[in-house]
């Protein structure tokens, strides 16, 4: 009894995941740009603010705030964040990585874009 007195207490946490899928190709991509950083607690963080010629601009990038209501999925190790406000806009959605001579760079393929604008950043 006594052992279970001195062992350390720890807390689990549950966090809701979200709906958006991220390939093997783009998990790959965003480990190799992790350590070459350098770091091991940034998070992938999508998102979706006001903005763009089509009423919603796409936002993508490292971040190692854990913030209120985040919703999270892993990926084989990488952890993808969505906050609770874009979650319905991006429900479904697959982030990609292309490296082609045509492009390169991340891709979102988004079933809930009714249009999008010529250069794929925003939509509606």
């Amino acid at each position: 009894m006594s052992e279970l007195l001195d062992s350390p207490v720890t807390e689990t946490t549950t966090e809701a995941a979200h709906g958006v899928e991220l390939t093997d190709v783009a998990a790959g991509k965003v480990k190799s740009l992790l350590e070459q950083e350098g770091r091991d607690d940034l998070r992938l963080r999508v998102g979706v603010q006001p903005g763009g010629c089509s009423g919603l601009i796409y936002q993508l990038y490292f971040d190692e705030r854990n913030l209120d209501g985040d919703l999270v999925r892993d990926f084989g190790g990488v952890e993808v964040v969505v906050d609770r406000m874009s979650a319905p806009y991006l429900q479904g959605a697959t982030i990609d990585f292309a490296d082609t001579i045509e492009k390169q760079g991340f891709t979102i393929d988004n079933p809930n874009a009714g249009s999008s604008c010529a250069c794929g950043d925003s939509f509606s």
